[in-house]
This record gives C-alpha cells, sequence and structure tokens, in this order.
C-alpha cells in the first residue's frame, strides 16, 4: 500500500506544517514552561480564535476580508494579545500572572461575540478550533516556514539571553540584559507560532503541543540541552503519528496529535519510575 502522504497535495501539505509545528512548540514550550508560564499559549490560543471569528464577520460584509486568509488576522489579534500581555505585567508588578487570565477573559468574550455575529458555527471555524488536514493550503505552508525561520534565528541570536533570563532575570539585569525587549520578542515569536499552528491542532488543542512533549522530556532529561532534543523528538512524534492516525482512522487530527502526547508522558513517567526502581533493587 503506498503512503498517501505524497500522493495527495492537501496532505503533503498538513504534513510538512505539521513536521514543522512538531519542532517550533516544544522548542518556544521549553522556555515557557521553565519560566512557569504555561498558560500564555491558552491565552492567546483564545485571542487567535477572536481574530479568526472577526475575520468570518468581516468577511460577510468587506470583500476584502472574503479573500484574505483567516490566518493573518488571527496572527494580528495573537500578536496583539502577547503585547498586551507584556503591557498588563508591567501594571501588575506584583501580580505578574494575572495578565495572563486577563487577556484570555477577553479573547473568549470577543470570540463570543464576534461568533455570535457571524451567525454561529460554520464549517470553517470548526477546522480552526480542532484542525482538519484538508484545511492546510500551499499559503499556510509557506507561512509557517517564514515563522520557522525567524524563530530559529531569534533563539541562535538569543539563547544565551533567553537562558538567563528563563533562570534568574535579576541575574539577567545584572549582566546587562536587555529582559525587556528580549521577553517581548519572545512572546511575540510565541504567539506567531500558535497561530500557525491551529490549522493542524486545533486553537483549542495547541497550547497542549507546547507543554506535553516538554514535561515528557523534563522526567528523562540530564540537562537543559538534552530537554530540547526530547521535547522536540516528542513533538515530531506526535504530530506524525496523530497525523497518520488521524487520516486513516478519520479522527480529528488536533485530538489525535494530543493523545498521542499525553501517551508519551504516560511512557516518560512510567520509564523513569522503573528506572528508580531497578536502581534500588540493584
Amino acid at each position: 500500500m503506498s503512503f498517501p502522504f505524497f500522493h495527495y497535495h492537501f496532505l503533503q501539505n498538513a504534513f510538512l506544517t505539521g513536521i514543522m509545528i512538531g519542532v517550533l512548540a516544544p522548542v518556544l514550550g521549553v522556555f515557557i514552561v521553565v519560566r512557569r508560564q504555561s498558560l500564555i499559549a491558552d491565552a492567546l490560543s483564545h485571542i487567535t480564535l477572536a481574530g479568526i471569528a472577526a475575520n468570518l464577520l468581516l468577511g460577510k460584509s468587506f470583500s476584502f476580508f472574503q479573500g484574505m486568509n483567516p490566518l493573518y488576522l488571527g496572527m494580528g489579534f495573537s500578536v496583539a494579545g502577547a503585547v498586551g500581555i507584556e503591557q498588563l505585567r508591567k501594571v501588575y508588578k506584583h501580580y505578574e500572572e494575572l495578565a495572563i487570565p486577563i487577556i484570555m477573559s477577553a479573547g473568549i468574550g470577543l470570540s463570543v461575540i464576534f461568533i455570535s455575529l457571524a451567525n454561529g458555527f460554520n464549517t470553517d471555524l470548526f477546522n480552526y478550533l480542532f484542525g482538519s488536514v484538508i484545511a492546510v493550503k500551499s499559503s499556510d505552508v509557506w507561512s509557517i516556514f517564514v515563522i520557522t525561520i525567524l524563530v530559529f534565528l531569534f533563539i541562535i541570536l538569543l539563547y544565551k539571553e533567553l537562558f538567563v533570563l528563563s533562570f534568574d532575570e535579576e541575574q539577567a539585569a545584572v549582566s546587562g540584559i536587555k529582559g525587556k525587549w528580549i521577553q517581548f520578542l519572545f512572546i511575540i515569536m510565541v504567539a506567531l507560532v500558535i497561530a500557525s499552528s491551529m490549522k493542524i491542532v486545533g486553537i483549542l488543542l495547541v497550547s497542549s503541543l507546547m507543554t506535553l512533549p516538554v514535561a515528557a522530556s523534563i522526567r528523562i532529561a540530564k540537562g537543559f540541552k538534552q530537554t530540547f532534543i526530547y521535547a522536540v523528538i516528542f513533538g515530531e512524534t506526535a504530530v506524525i503519528v496523530g497525523l497518520i492516525s488521524s487520516y486513516y482512522l478519520n479522527f480529528a487530527p488536533g485530538g489525535t496529535i494530543v493523545i498521542v502526547s499525553v501517551v508519551i508522558l504516560i511512557g516518560s513517567i512510567l520509564w523513569k519510575k522503573l528506572r528508580v526502581t531497578n536502581k534500588r533493587f540493584a
């Protein structure tokens, strides 16, 4: 039996997109988890949903938005949400974590309003919520490719600064690292990756791909760099296995990818416990 990803154009798009997301999400997820900011992905995904719903609403009245890829307005809302989180963190200096639920609540509220004005859910919106291999277009592949290049350049050029900021912001400030600008650029990168991942994983599930592979890698990694390596391996495995399984089983790809990630996480936890037990009796 021939492998279908090499015969159908829409599956090729989904596969290429998934490969890039499988790297991007866990790599940024490592920094997010280390900073204890895992809920940022949820907040930005909800504000991205507002952007998608706004595009669908505006498409009913303006021809310009009818031909525009909703991904772009979703990215705009996601970036705006990221900027909002950073500004709110400055306002609530002693309660910085409040910035995340505030933006998340705003995203949910705007999404409900825009969806109701657009006369409820439709097929396109459902695909963005839970992911769909059919919905991925060639333009999406190129958009994510550009974002991939930007994210890797950002991490390569500022890896040392990101490392120090993740573990000790005070030490970073003493060392002369411009933490505010780097944090601002970092959250913009997160916003772009979240918005670009929604067609494969789905808006409501994309945060899982940023946290679950990292959670699994933390259990078995022996250092920070190993955490990156294992997180990418687990992320790619979840995406590839999830896409192939969803195609043959006719499941939603987002849910399938997340469940594979959960299985990997459970496996890493059990493997760690088994290893500890064997050392005790060795």
